[in-house]
């Protein structure tokens, strides 16, 4: 085989094995981001579930706080029907 046959097959090789190199690098690459991508959306998640975790335990104190005024207000009702049949007796 000739000289230049040799160096030829020698540089081919080196090339393709430079592209498969290449190649897996980017494949690697695309895997951490898509694994990156993959938690910051569940770290999304997690943020959105705790908010909503958050407004349910708001409302549920707004209506308590809503049950508590409608009881007060029912007391304060009787309170004056009662002070009514005191004035008129």
């Amino acid at each position: 085989m000739s000289t230049i046959a040799i160096i030829a097959i020698v540089v081919g090789a080196i090339i393709v094995i430079a592209l498969i190199a290449a190649a897996a690098r980017r494949s690697s690459e695309r895997r951490q981001l898509a694994a990156a991508q993959t938690d910051a959306h569940r770290d999304d998640a997690q943020h959105e579930r705790g908010q909503a975790e958050e407004s349910r335990r708001e409302a549920a104190v707004a209506e308590e706080r809503s049950k508590r005024a409608a009881a007060e207000a029912e007391l304060h009702e009787h309170r004056a029907d009662r002070s009514d049949r005191v004035a008129e007796d």
